[in-house]
């Protein structure tokens, strides 16, 4: 056994031990915790700032983009947005020990389900710091140890964050190591780590494709995930097309480099010749570019040709697809062909087709007459979220504190026994 990878069991093994601690530890000392968490990062906010200043010089000096740079960024306000954050997942309710169902079985016995935490899981991020507080945050309140693998551009910012969780879960008696950063930065502790099947429940990655993609291939332990969100909006027959112009353009142009912007639109040829110039003329303002079929091309001559990659593409930028369909199966039967199982919308009057939209679309969030923006767990009312998954072992979705969760049988019996 190699040295990192005897470092990474060593890390597995106290978060384990740590993990029965928080599992049986109560509400009350979990939400102590995390807001003494939330004070003691803004009391040491000099501290994380220096820190953080020494990854942003090596990443200007290695030649980060500056999109990067601002991801990786610490400010004041950035801090107490963090801190807030932690303060508003001790506000959520506790999902551990929640009891989500119970009946009787003809013998007596009284048979029910009862939320538990995962264990460890393990969580392999890019460039923010800001989740490893969140990140740590939702784990503590769940029950679970955590182990954090940041990117190696914000380790010293990562290491700092976890330092200071760790003095308040010592102050408060917890364990220290139910948060654990990796601090090696070679790629081989993310490999180790991967292979530690009896330690850690699950892994998370957040960051692109490619890293998802290397996780998945090299982890033996179950992964959740979302590769890409190739997300639509389908503009249909009778639809308001003001409405359909602001859902598009807050879904497009919003947050172009987010998951859940929308990356295609797909228009029904009814309302195809008024809604398409009224909202390529917006588009273009926004400084969006347009790839058109052809009889997209056809209303709109100063699109782009689409090609067919570009229906599968997450652009992360000002750039959209456009197709039009002759009607809703066809809007369904394309989100089905180059979907990601992220988010859809449907734009219409006609309660029929959207109830259809809702039952037949096979993605994470499906919205009727909203945009694909809110599919994430503080504006679905989960208050927080650690991932989309889009997955469907064991959540589909934005996870929050119940989806870091699982639940066990539980049994009241007064005497039964098999026959």
């Amino acid at each position: 056994m190699t040295e990192i990878a005897s470092r990474m069991t060593e890390m597995g093994r106290q978060a384990r031990r740590a993990s029965t601690i928080l599992a049986r530890t109560s509400s009350n000392v979990k939400n102590r915790a995390l807001a003494a968490m939330a004070d003691a990062l803004v009391r040491n906010g000099d501290l994380l700032i220096r820190e953080n200043g020494k990854d942003l010089a090596h990443a200007r000096g290695i030649g980060l983009s500056q999109a990067m740079i601002d991801r990786l960024t610490l400010t004041e306000s950035i801090i107490a947005g963090i801190a807030n954050g932690l303060a508003e997942v001790a506000s959520l309710p506790d999902p551990v020990g929640k009891i989500t169902s119970m009946w009787r079985r003809p013998n007596g016995l009284l048979v029910g389900r009862m939320r538990i935490p995962l264990g460890v899981i393990g969580i392999i991020y890019e460039s923010r710091p800001n989740v490893t507080a969140d990140a740590a945050a939702l784990c503590l309140k769940s029950g679970n140890a955590c182990i954090l693998r940041g990117g190696s551009e914000a380790i010293h910012s990562n290491l700092v964050i976890a330092h200071i969780l760790q003095e308040v879960l010592r102050d408060l008696a917890l364990p220290e190591t139910a948060i654990q950063v990796v601090a090696i930065t070679d790629r081989e502790a993310v490999y180790e780590m991967l292979q530690l099947e009896e330690l850690i429940d699950v892994i998370i990655p957040r960051g692109g494709e490619e890293l998802i993609r290397a996780v998945v291939r090299d982890s033996r332990i179950p992964v959740i995930k979302h590769y890409k969100g190739v997300c639509h909006v389908f503009v249909d027959e009778g639809a308001d097309l003001d409405m359909a112009v602001r859902i598009c353009m807050n879904a497009k142009t919003q947050r172009p480099g987010v998951c859940n912007a929308m990356e295609t639109l797909l228009v029904h040829e009814a309302v195809a010749g008024t809604f398409l110039p009224l909202a390529a003329g917006q588009l273009r303002e926004a400084g969006v570019a347009i790839r058109g079929c052809e009889k997209t091309r056809a209303i709109l001559p100063e699109a782009e040709a689409a090609t067919e990659e570009d229906w599968s593409r997450e652009y992360l930028d000002l750039i959209l697809s456009v197709r039009m369909v002759r009607d809703l199966d066809e809007a369904i039967a394309h989100i089905g062909k180059y979907g990601s199982l992220h988010t859809e919308a449907i734009v219409t009057e006609n309660y029929g087709r959207a109830q259809r939209f809702l039952q037949e679309v096979d993605s994470s969030t499906v919205l009727v007459n909203a945009s694909t923006r809110f599919n994430d767990g503080f504006e679905l009312g989960l208050g927080a979220e650690i991932g989309i998954s889009t997955t469907k072992l064991h959540a589909f979705g934005p996870m929050g504190l119940e989806e870091l969760t699982t639940t066990k049988f539980i049994v009241y019996g007064n005497g039964q026994v098999r026959t």
